[in-house]
């Protein structure tokens, strides 16, 4: 029995061999993964089955099967029960317990919109793989060196110029219907990282990184994201997901779906909304049985998450 483990960025999966987005597969019965790609034009027709059960703990390459098989909420974002998680945070970057680690890290700024610029650290040998995975449409470089050193700089950045390290999902998503130009993200982004690096108390074993601009636009197919797209909702069993991939974002994925009678302007038809990938993970996907999207569409009024971009109402999603 195959559970998914939620989305998944790659290389090699995308356009010209360079990320791409996939969705993870777990065995637990066999001990065995796999991947399935989802690139823009692959038609999705699915339906959860059973209940959503719990992952366990990735850990040293391997999944640890959770001892409990708990059952999770299928609206939750986070595909653990209580006792995995805190296994999972027991040796964790994100939660400090992991201060000896000997990897040298990255530290980074990354942009989803206008005044939305936050500052991160990932393991320096994963490269961008961070940043593609959270959704970030562009971003920086600021430093490289040991674990600790990279989160003293990050504590700096957050202390000193107010640069957060986390957004709500609501306002990373109004923000990609409103993105300016590729210059001036790239100004936007070299201001920040001139500020940055003027700050006394730099810690002395980190390595400053000269300015230099990446973008995922073109990664995430930006383009091809309309204006107006609504929200899927949670899946519950029995709930069924019928359409086609139009981009996927960190661990968005935008669909043009079919859609019953009272979706879509009263004629019904087709839909595009944005389904958070990680309400899959934990859930068994069989073949769905009928023609249309039986899982709540929800629409977007205009202007909704803009307050969370303004610096209000931020979650622990990164």
């Amino acid at each position: 029995m195959w559970r998914c483990t939620g989305p998944r960025w790659a290389e090699g999966g995308g356009p010209a061999g360079g990320y791409g987005q996939r969705l993870g597969w777990y065995c637990a019965e066999r001990g065995a993964r796999r991947t399935s790609a989802l690139p823009t034009g692959k038609v999705l027709a699915f339906a959860a089955t059973g209940e959503r059960r719990c992952l366990g703990v990735w850990r040293g390459g391997r999944w640890i099967v959770c001892p409990y098989a708990a059952v999770i909420d299928g609206a939750a974002a986070r595909d653990q029960c209580a006792a995995c998680a805190r296994l999972d945070r027991s040796r964790s970057v994100a939660a400090d317990t992991m201060a000896d680690d000997p990897r040298p890290y990255g530290l980074y700024l990354a942009y989803f919109g206008p005044g939305l610029l936050k500052v991160g650290i990932t393991a320096a040998a994963r490269g961008p793989a961070r940043l593609v995975e959270h959704g970030a449409v562009a971003y920086a470089w600021l430093g490289r060196g040991p674990l600790m050193a990279a989160r003293r700089a990050e504590a700096l950045l957050g202390s000193a110029l107010g640069v957060p390290d986390r957004f709500a999902k609501a306002a990373k998503r109004a923000a990609r219907g409103a993105l300016p130009p590729v210059a001036e993200r790239r100004a936007e982004l070299a201001r920040l990282h001139a500020r940055a690096r003027e700050l006394d108390g730099w810690p002395e074993t980190l390595t400053p990184v000269d300015f230099a601009f990446g973008d995922h636009s073109g990664v995430f197919g930006l383009d091809r994201i309309p204006p107006g797209a609504g929200e899927l909702g949670a899946m519950t069993a029995g709930a069924e997901i019928v359409g086609e991939v139009l981009a996927g974002v960190g661990p968005d994925v935008y669909l043009r779906l079919r859609v019953p009678g009272d979706i879509g302007g009263g004629e019904g038809g087709e839909a595009v909304a944005v389904l958070d990938a990680r309400w899959l993970s934990g859930w068994v996907l069989a073949p769905a049985g009928g023609r249309v999207t039986t899982v709540p569409v929800r629409e977007v009024p205009y202007g909704e998450g803009r307050a969370e971009a303004d610096g209000g109402g931020q979650e622990g999603l990164f």
